[in-house]
């Protein structure tokens, strides 16, 4: 039950950090909700209170967000090329 919570509030998460990422994101809703479940649990393994594994899991997201997109716009520039 804890992972069905995991995966639900992951993609919470990941769609959150997403939307406060300004710009377009060349990725699927699959990567954003991968990249909210890793957000979580790198907030997880900082603290122990549930608000701030939300909050903090928030801001990593926004910035894997960007790290991801960078890594999928510059990927496809190659391929373009």
């Amino acid at each position: 039950m804890e992972w069905i919570l995991l995966i639900i509030v992951g993609a919470v998460v990941g769609a959150l950090g997403r939307l406060l990422h300004p710009g377009r994101d060349p990725m699927g809703w699959i990567v954003t909700t991968l990249i909210g479940i890793a957000s979580l649990v790198i907030a997880g393994l900082i603290f122990d209170n549930d608000v701030l594994k939300f909050v903090v899991g928030i801001i990593v997201a926004v910035i894997l967000v960007a790290l991801v997109g960078r890594m999928f716009r510059d990927r496809g520039a190659h391929a373009r090329a």
